[in-house]
């Protein structure tokens, strides 16, 4: 056979992690990386972090999964502490990011269908979006290098400039039912939505009856320095699908809604086998435990602005490799004149540094979000390193 034992649809590299210690990745010959890709924003509280490790250990011994055709205590208190922590009323488990962006589009639609309005059905999304890898989501998506070889699409959806309200504004038809965005686009190049763009969706979804959906499965869950970016906006959404860092590695998304948005989300309309189990319940809830306070969470932001002023200085040394830095908290992006993917994997090979590249000639820098100072003078002093012996003829 000819073919890997893991179907070859990831383009994967030489290193090869069998441990993690706090920021840092092991390699199976004992080489070690500094993680500042966290597992694409994933392992927001490192490697090795004891309270999340204890209670999934505590949890797997006394009971990982019964499905969801019994009540679930564990699931009711994880759903409860996120209701009391935003906007929503209610709360679907996922097992990914882009179940919950399944989850959210569907919500959207039975909103406006469950009352009858059946002609309800697309949703305006932005170009450059990154939702995931479902029929769906790649739908919602204009990225052509998400659609070769799936042919058709889904129909649903319609495609504007990101950042563009007026484009937003003009696309509406009788057949919208709301606005899909990310407040900031992580593989679209760590792109921020500007206060008047998020908050003239928001008036939008208002006047027209629409629902406004945040996909907060990359910028969510405490990575910007607020429980969750739209915060920051002073907007709420009426759905909004969350994923990533709520497990903290363990495989967990949510889809949140207001009880008006859900309308429709009745018995029998939607399910999971594995959504919700209580191994995941108790994942959610320690990761909870750690970074829902003030506390932390400006901890994060003090991170964030320490290390975005650094790399202000530090990209001025070299005028001929970046252009800019992007992003809030500790998402944030190294904005290239070169493609960047040499350049990380530069970073990677010779400097033993993960980062992760993305659209628009960005290169993602998503630490974990228990850095340390020591951590993130390693991670200069690798990448001013990198910088230094970087030759895009060899690359």
């Amino acid at each position: 056979m000819s073919i890997t034992p893991l179907m070859p649809v990831y383009p994967r590299c030489g290193v090869r992690p069998v441990r993690g210690e706090h920021c840092h990745l092991i390699d199976e010959d004992g080489t070690r990386y500094l993680d500042f890709a966290a597992g694409i924003a994933v392992n927001l509280l490192g490697h090795s972090h004891p309270g999340l490790i204890g209670a999934i250990q505590t949890q797997a011994a006394t009971l990982m999964h019964v499905s969801n055709l019994y009540g679930s205590p564990q699931g009711e208190a994880l759903a409860q502490r996120l209701v009391d922590l935003t906007f929503a009323d209610t709360v679907f488990f996922t097992n990914s990011g882009a179940e919950a962006v399944e989850c959210a589009i569907k919500t959207a639609r039975a909103y406006h269908q469950s009352a009858g309005n059946h002609e309800k059905f697309e949703l305006i999304t932005f170009n450059n979006a990154f939702h995931g890898r479902t029929m769906a989501t790649i739908s919602a998506s204009n990225q052509e290098k998400m659609h070769k070889g799936f042919s058709p699409l889904l129909a649903g959806f319609r495609y504007v400039e990101f950042n563009d309200l007026e484009g937003a504004k003009a696309a509406m038809t009788p057949q919208t039912a709301g606005f899909l965005v990310e407040p900031i686009q992580g593989e679209g190049g760590i792109r921020t939505g500007t206060e008047d763009f998020l908050r003239g969706l928001r008036r939008l979804a208002d006047a027209n009856d629409l629902m406004l959906v945040l996909d907060e499965v990359q910028c969510g869950m405490a990575r910007t320095g607020t429980l969750f970016f739209h915060e920051q906006v002073g907007i709420e959404p009426d759905i909004m699908a969350i994923a990533k860092g709520i497990g903290g590695g363990f495989p967990l998304g949510a889809c949140l809604a207001t009880e008006e948005a859900a309308r429709g989300m009745t018995f029998g309309t939607h399910g999971s086998t594995y959504g919700g189990n209580p191994l995941a319940m108790a994942a959610g809830m320690a990761v909870l435990d750690a970074v829902a306070n003030d506390a932390f969470l400006a901890e994060v932001r003090d991170k964030g602005e320490r290390i975005r002023a650094r790399l202000e200085q530090f990209i001025g040394n070299y005028p001929e490799l970046f252009e800019g830095i992007r992003g809030k908290g500790l998402m944030l992006g190294l904005k290239m004149k070169l493609e960047p993917r040499p350049f990380m994997q530069h970073l990677r090979d010779n400097h033993r540094l993960l980062t992760v590249a993305a659209g628009d000639q960005t290169l993602r820098i998503l630490p974990p979000l228990i850095v340390g100072d020591a951590e993130i003078d390693e991670f200069f002093d690798k990448l001013s390193a990198g910088a230094a012996d970087y030759d895009p003829a060899k690359a």
